[in-house]
């Protein structure tokens, strides 16, 4: 079994005389991550009451832009097609994969693992599917936290290291990346459509999951919180470290972007911070030095407004240094 590139013009040319079925998907919509393939018989074909679960050797199979199909035999993998184009179907031949724009890395791993690497030797298959994959950015995946999410805030220049709570809301996008393990742990034989509706409330719920040990990632970078909305590239990247082995290896799906619409903490986790960053600068000499001469300075111009007249409040003043005052030169 195997696929062979068509020409352009097969339909219409010299193999519309041979093909039997013409395998096709239209355009998924954007709610559609898998459906069957759709079989249309030629009118020179035997095969007009036959299994509809059967392909029949030359039909023609077609996969369009955004999409991967894949033939399935006994509920195992047999070709992997995710280039464009018009192929011929042929049982004699090897299996075919054909990467297109998926990772021929993943793709070759899996098909070695669950795929299906032998022909019947002349038995003919009793059950043979052709699915249609959508591999285009499934956008538009809203997501909020509930609960505050713990976040580190570290800022070296000032040795701070503290935990604080977040919130956060924003969108994200994810690809099937890899249709075998997506149909191998996830959807499996369909009878129609499988729709991202079926899976999104998992995933929002892993995401949300996952954001802790990103944000962790994230903060060792020194990016504050504040600062998260402009770090959306760090963050997809952060959060499919964190979910490789459950999203990637186990269902071929990727998080393809993620976006931060506000990012918000507890008043008093920042004042807190504000404050500790200010105590922090008096540690230069200088900076303390500065913001004891505008201290001193504005204690000169509130003794002069003293209401119990300016030589009062420039005793206490005195008073003030003789008590422990600091020389700011000093």
């Amino acid at each position: 079994m195997g696929l062979l590139k068509a020409g352009a013009g097969a339909l219409g040319g010299v193999l519309a005389d041979q093909w039997r079925e013409y395998f096709y998907c239209d355009a998924l919509e954007s709610d559609v991550l898998v459906t069957k393939g759709v079989k249309r018989t030629s009118k020179r074909s035997s095969n007009t009451k036959g299994n509809e679960n059967i392909i029949s050797n030359g039909s023609i199979v077609a996969v369009a832009d955004g999409q991967c199909m894949i033939i399935v035999e006994q509920g195992k993998v047999v070709e992997v097609c995710a280039e464009p184009g018009q192929f011929t179907y042929d049982s004699s031949t090897e299996p075919t994969i054909m990467y297109g724009g998926l990772s021929m890395e993943n793709i070759k791993k899996s098909f070695s693992e669950i795929g299906k690497r032998f022909t019947f030797g002349g038995e003919a298959p009793k059950d043979q599917r052709v699915y249609y994959f959508n591999t285009k950015e499934i956008l538009g995946n809203k997501y909020g936290t509930v609960n505050p999410v713990p976040f580190r805030v570290v800022d070296r220049n000032i040795g701070l290291d503290i935990d604080i709570s977040i919130r956060c809301n924003g969108e994200f996008s994810y690809k099937i990346v890899d249709p075998i393990m997506f149909y191998t742990n996830v959807c499996g034989n369909v009878d129609d459509e499988y729709l991202r509706s079926e899976i999104d409330s998992q995933l929002k719920s892993e995401l949300m999951t996952a954001l802790q040990p990103a944000f962790a990632k994230i903060s060792e970078m020194g990016i504050r919180y504040s600062a998260l909305p402009g770090h959306a590239i760090e963050l997809a990247d952060a959060l499919n470290e964190v979910l490789s082995k459950k999203w990637t290896e186990m269902r071929g799906i990727k998080v393809w972007s993620f976006g931060v619409n506000s990012v918000t903490a507890p008043k008093e986790d920042e004042d807190m911070i504000k404050q500790l960053q200010r105590n922090a600068v008096m540690r230069d000499p200088t900076m303390a030095a500065a913001h004891l001469v505008g201290a001193q300075a504005q204690a000169m111009q509130d003794a002069a407004n003293n209401d119990a007249g300016a030589m009062t409040g420039f005793m206490g003043m005195g008073f003030a240094q003789q008590s422990g005052g600091v020389n700011a030169q000093n």
